[in-house]
C-alpha cells in the first residue's frame, strides 16, 4: 500500500489549520449563534466553545503523535477503543464535514453569483480538488496566499469597526438568552474551530510529528480564538445583539454601520477567499479519513489508493468531491453547520474517550487526563443542546453508520 510524502512543517501545519478555521466562524456562525445566546451570552459561548476546542487539541496533539498516520480520530478510536469506535469517528467526520464542504461551495456561489449559486459552488468543488490532487504541497502553499489575504481582510473590518464610531461596549453586555441558549450557541460556534484537527488528519504527511503536531495544533487554535474574540467584540459593539442576530453577513454590516458601505466589496471578496481556504483543506482532510477507512475495508479498499506522482489519496479525494457535487446540486444544506456541528462533536468524544486510555505524559505539567474528560462531557453536552433537527440527523445518520457496519461484519476485511 502506498504511503504518503512527509513534507509539512510546523508553520505549514498552523497555516493548514488556520486555513481550516478562519471564514467557517467569522463569515457563518456569528449571527445563528447570537440568536440562540442572546446579547451578553456570545462571548461566554465562544468562551465555551474554544475551552472545549482546546481540551480537544490536547488530546488530539497526543494521539497523533502516538499515531502519526492518516485519519485522526478514526485511526485513533481503532487503536485505543476498538474498530466499532473508530468507524463511528470516522464515519462521523466523513458525513459531517462532506455536509460542511457543500455548504461551503454554496456559500461561495452565494457570494460571487447569487442566481447561479449552485454552479459556481460545482466550480469551486473541482478548482479546490485540482489544487489537491497536485500535492499536499501545492495545498499548503494556496492556504497560505488565502490566509494571508483572509486576516488582512479581517484586521480591515476590525480597524473599520472600531475607528468608526458606532462601537458601543455597552452592548456586549446586553441582556437575554439562557443557558441552554448559550449551550447551543456554543456548539454552533463549535462549528467555527473544528478546523485545527486537521492536522491531525495530515499526521502521514508532517516531518517529525511527535515534535510538530502538539506545536501546531496549540498555536492554530490560539490564534483563532483571539482572532474570534477580537471580531465578536467588534460585530457586537458596534451591531447589537438584535442586528447581529438577523444579520446574514455581519461583517459587512458592520463596515457599512461605520459609514463605508463601499468597502462592503472587499469585505465580501474575503469571505469567498475564506471560504475557499476552508473548502480546500476540508475536502483534504476527509479525503485523508476517506483513504484510512479504505485501507482498512471500512469503505471500498479501491479508495486507498496513494497516487505515484502525486503522493496525494486521489481516488478518495476524486470520490469525495463527487459526492460533494451531488449534494450541492440535489441537497439542501441550510442546516448544514448545525449537522455538522452534532456529528463532529461525537467525533471529538471518542478523541477524548481515546485519549483518557493513554498514560500521563511525564514531561507535561497539564493535567491532561482531566482536559480529556471535560473534552468529553462539554462536546456530548454542546451535540445534545444543538437545534432539534440537528441533533436527530446527526444521531440518526451516525445509528445508520453503525448498522451497515455492524450488518457486514460477517464480510468485513481481515485486520
Amino acid at each position: 500500500m502506498g504511503q504518503l510524502a512527509r513534507r509539512l512543517g510546523v508553520p505549514d501545519a498552523v497555516v493548514i489549520g488556520l486555513g481550516s478555521m478562519l471564514g467557517a466562524g467569522v463569515f457563518v456562525v456569528f449571527g445563528p449563534a447570537a440568536a440562540a445566546a442572546g446579547g451578553a451570552g456570545l462571548l461566554p459561548a465562544l468562551l465555551l466553545a474554544g475551552f472545549i476546542a482546546y481540551c480537544n487539541a490536547t488530546s488530539s496533539a497526543r494521539l497523533a503523535a502516538r499515531y502519526p498516520e492518516s485519519g485522526g480520530t478514526y485511526v485513533y478510536g481503532r487503536e485505543r477503543l476498538g474498530p466499532l469506535a473508530g468507524f463511528v469517528a470516522g464515519w462521523g467526520f466523513v458525513v459531517g464535514k462532506t455536509a460542511s464542504c457543500a455548504a461551503m461551495a454554496l456559500t461561495i456561489g452565494a457570494y460571487l453569483w447569487p442566481g447561479q449559486a449552485r454552479l459556481v459552488a460545482v466550480g469551486a468543488v473541482l478548482a479546490v480538488t485540482a489544487v489537491n490532487l497536485r500535492g499536499i504541497g501545492k495545498t499548503a502553499t494556496a492556504t497560505k496566499v488565502l490566509v494571508a489575504v483572509v486576516l488582512a481582510v479581517l484586521a480591515l473590518v476590525a480597524v473599520v469597526g472600531v475607528s468608526g464610531g458606532g462601537l458601543d461596549l455597552d452592548r456586549l453586555g446586553d441582556s437575554g438568552g439562557s443557558s441552554r441558549g448559550v449551550l447551543t450557541a456554543a456548539g454552533l460556534l463549535f462549528f467555527a474551530f473544528a478546523g485545527y484537527a486537521r492536522i491531525a488528519t495530515l499526521g502521514e504527511e508532517v516531518r517529525d510529528p511527535r515534535r510538530t503536531i502538539p506545536r501546531a495544533v496549540p498555536l492554530a487554535l490560539g490564534a483563532v480564538l483571539a482572532i474570534y474574540l477580537a471580531l465578536a467584540v467588534v460585530t457586537l459593539g458596534v451591531l447589537g445583539a438584535d442586528r447581529l442576530a438577523d444579520s446574514a453577513a455581519p461583517l459587512v454590516d458592520v463596515v457599512t454601520a461605520a459609514g463605508l458601505p463601499g468597502l462592503a466589496w472587499v469585505v465580501r471578496a474575503g469571505a469567498t477567499i475564506a471560504v475557499v481556504g476552508v473548502l480546500l483543506s476540508l475536502v483534504a482532510g476527509v479525503g485523508r479519513t476517506t483513504l484510512a477507512m479504505a485501507r482498512r475495508r471500512d469503505l471500498p479498499g479501491a479508495l486507498a489508493a496513494v497516487h505515484q506522482v502525486h503522493q496525494v489519496p486521489h481516488r478518495a479525494e476524486l470520490a469525495v468531491a463527487a459526492v460533494v457535487i451531488v449534494v450541492v446540486l440535489l441537497g439542501d444544506v441550510r442546516d448544514a453547520i448545525g449537522f455538522s456541528s452534532c456529528t463532529v462533536l461525537v467525533y471529538y468524544a471518542i478523541t477524548n474517550a481515546a485519549a483518557l486510555t493513554l498514560g500521563r505524559d511525564a514531561d507535561r505539567r497539564l493535567p491532561v487526563r482531566v482536559l480529556a474528560g471535560l473534552g468529553l462531557v462539554g462536546c456530548l453536552l454542546l451535540a445534545a443542546n444543538l437545534p432539534f433537527g440537528s441533533v436527530v440527523a446527526g444521531f440518526g445518520v451516525l445509528a445508520a453508520g453503525v448498522v451497515g457496519y455492524l450488518a457486514l461484519g460477517a464480510r468485513r476485511r481481515p485486520e
